[in-house]
């Protein structure tokens, strides 16, 4: 199969963390031609997307002494090529947030992939349709209490009967801009006024959860199945577990309850075209629900001497064959 993967500059990643560059070894070790582009260079022409394109080798990563370790030259690109994506027999959505006008503008391009040729991961509806943040209000059994407001008056209320909460930016990434607000601060006028932007934009803020100090879960579900979890645990005084603010993973197994929220999830994400997902839970509560380019797997293949990007691969190509059956 020809696989094309929509990313940040290759350059730019972390081959011994980054989900994309897990899933495009799987596939080159899978036997698929791996292609790359950016959301910059696509386009729509006589009623079809294209991109430009370049081929891309790479070296896969090694497990040394617990850390994978990546060779310094660890991709090789090839020549560009402008072409159809409908030549592709998938279209990997990868670009890392935050979820700016030109990436939506980039979901719309991709509408103009033909769907009963291409599998598209995730598919621009539905990537339109969930926030991170906010596509979790819909399952309100599995979520703490949440709010979510511009208006100062209503966070302030809420902060004061909840005495401690969490305060997220909606289109905030990586731990980026989460704040813990109590009561008591002396500052908490002024920092849902910054956060806010003096009551220009709609932020989320979630009952503190005391169990975030034992850590924030991370599941992995393709086709709304789970295939793999990783505990991620704050560090010293920071109560954020996010591996990007330096959280330390630990390995982790899926509860009956979580079990559970995947099960509440599952319809709803296939409904969207929501393939490739991560969600985060806390003390049995999820959180958030992340679809533009989930991460997690180099930690939990690591931890748990797996490979989720082979299984990935072999749920693709069942895709692809059932989708060709039903185009005949």
């Amino acid at each position: 199969m020809k696989l094309a993967f929509i990313i940040d500059p290759i350059s730019a990643l972390d081959p011994g963390h980054d989900t994309s560059v897990a899933l495009m070894e799987a596939a080159q070790a899978a036997g698929h031609e791996v292609w790359v582009t950016q959301f910059e260079q696509l386009s729509v022409m006589e009623g079809q997307a294209w991109a430009t394109l370049r081929p891309v080798t790479l070296k896969p990563v090694q497990l040394v002494d617990g850390l994978w370790v990546a060779a310094n030259d660890w991709f090789d690109l090839g020549e560009a090529q402008f072409q159809p994506l409908v030549n592709m027999d998938a279209v990997w959505m990868r670009k890392d947030p935050p979820v700016t006008v030109a990436y939506l503008y980039a979901t719309y391009l991709l509408d103009y992939v033909d769907p009963q040729s291409t599998i598209l991961i995730n598919h621009p509806r539905g990537l339109r349709a969930a926030n991170e943040k906010m596509y979790a209000l819909q399952f309100q059994e599995a979520i703490p209490e949440t709010i979510v407001s511009q208006d100062k008056s209503v966070i302030l209320k809420f902060v004061q009967e909840k005495e401690i909460a969490v305060l997220k930016p909606l289109g905030g990434k990586a731990g980026e801009g989460i704040l813990l607000l109590q009561a008591a601060d002396r500052n908490l006028n002024s920092l849902i006024e910054i956060s806010t932007r003096r009551g220009q934009e709609p932020v989320m803020v979630q009952m503190y959860l005391p169990e975030a100090q034992q850590g924030d879960k991370r599941i992995i579900l393709l086709d709304g199945e789970p295939i793999g979890a990783v505990n991620r645990v704050p560090r010293g005084q920071e109560f954020r577990g996010n591996m990007a603010t330096g959280g330390r993973v630990v390995q982790a197994q899926i509860t009956d309850r979580e079990q559970g929220i995947c099960n509440q999830l599952s319809p709803v994400l296939k409904r969207d075209g929501l393939m490739f997902v991560g969600i985060d839970i806390i003390g049995g509560y999820l959180t958030e629900v992340n679809v533009t380019s989930p991460t997690g797997i180099r930690e939990i293949d690591r931890l748990d001497s797996t490979s989720l990007g082979e299984k990935v691969m072999h749920w693709l190509v069942t895709a692809k064959q059932d989708l060709l059956h039903l185009a005949t």
